[in-house]
């Protein structure tokens, strides 16, 4: 994430951004990370993917009420668009942003 943006102004962009609330001893959290970083790979520019740790950021947790990690949440126009908890596989991620993304 570059240093000029906050998050605030990174979710308000067109673009969708991902979050990954995570934490380092999670095992899920884990299994997610190659998920994600193939998801962005494929998705290039059309998404931003962001990684957020719940451990070392826990006012970004509470202000969005993560609960249990791993916890996905897709941001567009600074909207809350969509957001689900444990392991979301690659395909299911390109349907959600597919159906937010502007064309």
């Amino acid at each position: 994430m570059e240093k000029s943006q906050s998050f605030a102004e990174i979710i308000k962009g067109e673009t969708p951004v991902l979050v990954d609330f995570f934490a380092e001893w999670c095992g899920p959290c884990k299994t997610m990370s190659p998920i994600l970083k193939e998801f962005a790979t494929q998705m290039g520019d059309r998404v931003r993917v962001l990684k957020i740790d719940v451990d070392k950021n826990p006012a970004a947790a509470q202000a969005y009420r993560i609960q249990g990690v791993p916890t996905l949440v897709l941001f567009q126009n600074g909207q809350l668009k969509w957001r689900q908890s444990g392991v979301v596989q690659k395909k299911q991620l390109e349907e959600v942003v597919n159906k937010f993304r502007s064309n």
